[in-house]
């Protein structure tokens, strides 16, 4: 049954509070469609730009149409190039969060398997793994379960605890990662890394946005406390949720659940 339908329902057809719940619907879907036009034109004016910046910074890096000149023009190209991966997949998160608080991401949800989901989060990270030497263990890696999510928004879960975990990580550290059903209808993922941990009264923090913890787990990253938290509000968009547990120097664990498919 659709909320108009609903509205319909609970007041008789005609009064005057079956009108004012109409209008009412009315002024919120006219709302959410002006907050998604918002974040359409922030999103397009802010990418636009940066892509121009970064890929023209690429060419000059590569010095594909000739040398430079003096190699400090390389590695300043390099810089720009670099930082402005940094800023857009910044300005990436920020527009994810908005849309996740105002509650104006549509999301597909339909059977997805972890097996595929995670060997695609982890692909990204994998030169910033092997420079480190950092490795991933998957359990039952090519049996494990499926479960009912969104295309992109389970992706963007698990690449994000993913990158939170090898970010925390010390070199030559493995991140151990499962998924196993639970009691009920669910399948919780599990992250594991071995990084410093954080206290126990430091964890809620974690999940507020551009909050960061008093200790070395949030601090030694470049990031500003997006990552956690858009995966709270998508573990919940998805009829799911996200916990952490963690002690002072035996890592961190992201227990990810979501329904069975």
């Amino acid at each position: 049954m659709t909320e108009t339908a609903s509205l319909g329902a609970a007041f008789p057809p005609g009064s005057s509070a079956a009108r004012r719940a109409q209008a009412h619907e009315r002024r919120r879907a006219a709302m959410d469609n002006r907050e998604r036009s918002f974040l359409r034109m922030v999103s397009h004016e802010l990418r636009t730009p940066l892509n121009a910046v970064i890929g023209f910074s690429e060419i000059l890096s590569q010095e594909l149409y000739g040398p430079l000149g003096a190699p400090q023009y390389r590695e300043y190209a390099a810089i720009v190039h670099d930082s402005g991966l940094k800023l857009l997949k910044l300005v990436n998160q920020i527009v994810e969060l908005a849309r996740l608080e105002g509650q104006v991401t549509d999301l597909n949800l339909c059977p997805e398997p972890l097996d595929e989901a995670i060997a695609e989060a982890l692909e990204p990270l994998k030169p910033e793994m092997a420079a480190r030497g950092i490795t991933a263990r998957v359990a039952d890696l090519g049996v494990l379960p499926c479960v009912m999510a969104d295309r992109r928004g389970l992706r963007t879960m698990l690449t994000n605890l993913l990158q939170n975990a090898v970010t925390h990580s010390p070199d030559g550290a493995q991140i151990f990662i499962a998924a196993q059903p639970t009691a009920g209808s669910a399948v919780e993922v599990l992250i594991v890394d071995q990084g410093p941990g954080v206290a126990q009264a430091e964890l809620t923090r974690l999940l507020r946005p551009f909050e960061q913890g008093g200790d070395v787990l949030n601090r030694s990253g470049q990031g500003v406390g997006l990552g956690l938290p858009i995966v709270d509000l998508l573990a919940r968009a998805m009829n799911g949720a996200l916990k952490l547990s963690s002690r002072p120097g035996a890592g961190l664990a992201a227990h990810l659940s979501l329904p069975r498919a």
